[in-house]
């Protein structure tokens, strides 16, 4: 048994192998530290950030909660994709459980426009 891999890089790598953005389909990969979250929309055939937001930027005023500034990350992702025409993503969870805060990011990348 490999001890250095941890449970999340072990299933971020079998997310990996089936999940791929493309330029109509670009992939919502999520991030989660102790204190932000970060969200990133990604086209991987040309390996370039389409759309960022996180909990650390400067403007972002969302008070209460880590839960409810997921959300609100999700929703200022979802509306700066939007502004770029991106209406389609596909979600990568990046090994992270789908409950807490990355399902509150992807329920409010949903509610403001984005299907998954």
């Amino acid at each position: 048994m490999n001890t250095s891999l941890t449970g999340r890089a072990r299933r971020k790598r079998r997310i990996r192998k089936k999940v791929f953005g493309t330029p109509e389909r670009p992939r919502l990969s999520v991030y989660r530290s102790a204190k932000h979250i970060y969200a990133q929309v990604i086209d991987d055939t040309s390996g370039r950030t389409l759309v960022s937001s996180s909990s650390r930027l400067k403007d972002f005023g969302a008070e209460g909660d880590k839960k409810s500034k997921a959300k609100a990350v999700g929703e200022a992702l979802a509306k700066a994709a939007l502004e770029k025409g991106i209406d389609k993503v596909v979600f990568d969870r990046n090994g992270y459980i789908y409950h807490g805060r990355v399902k509150a990011l992807a329920d409010g990348a949903r509610e403001a426009g984005l299907s998954f």
